[in-house]
């Protein structure tokens, strides 16, 4: 996905660098996300310098090519992001996971999350891969918003995380050959 995508008023681009700017509007979808009671590996109440060493994290794999990151921009900022990790084992060359699928609760219901999926879609494709792969919580908006992009589930793990404000929550497993 070299293209620029744009669904005004939004903007979904792939960024080859983060820079510092995009780290805190990064943190800040993370941490609304998360505030919204997203499962997405962090608890409640997450700290913005634990989402910004999250990102920059994510930064430094960008920046050697292990991850691919999608973000989506309004006229206030960064509001949604994917990610992909590429790097994968000797014997998946194929195939890559999806990450991170945040979307800010002020964007969203506007198809932002349907948009950045079929982004990342191709943006996969065009890294060459033909399966990707990834995990949500089960029962939640996400899992519906896969399943109607048409990605197969795979199964669910029980009491596989937890919700941020604490609580077992299952996992769904999906996939989906690009």
């Amino acid at each position: 996905m070299n293209a620029t995508v744009s669904t005004p008023p939004l903007t979904i681009r792939r960024l080859e660098a983060v820079e510092d700017a995009q780290i805190e509007q990064l943190a800040q979808v993370l941490l609304d996300c998360v505030a919204g009671g997203a499962s997405v590996g962090f608890m409640q109440p997450l700290a913005p310098e634990k989402a910004r060493a999250f990102w920059r994290r994510i930064a430094a794999d960008v920046s050697t090519g292990a991850r691919a990151l999608l973000v989506a921009e309004d006229a206030q900022g960064i509001v949604g992001t994917v990610h992909l990790v590429l790097d994968q084992p000797d014997n998946q060359p194929h195939r890559a996971d999806l990450s991170k699928m945040l979307v800010h609760r002020r964007a969203r219901r506007q198809g932002l999350g349907a948009a950045l999926m079929r982004a990342a879609e191709d943006l996969a494709r065009d890294c060459g891969k033909t399966l990707v792969v990834l995990d949500t919580a089960t029962g939640g908006e996400a899992e519906r918003l896969y399943t109607r992009l048409g990605w197969t589930p795979v199964g669910v793990i029980p009491g596989f995380a937890l919700w941020p404000e604490g609580g077992a929550c299952g996992t769904t497993l999906f996939y989906r050959a690009i």
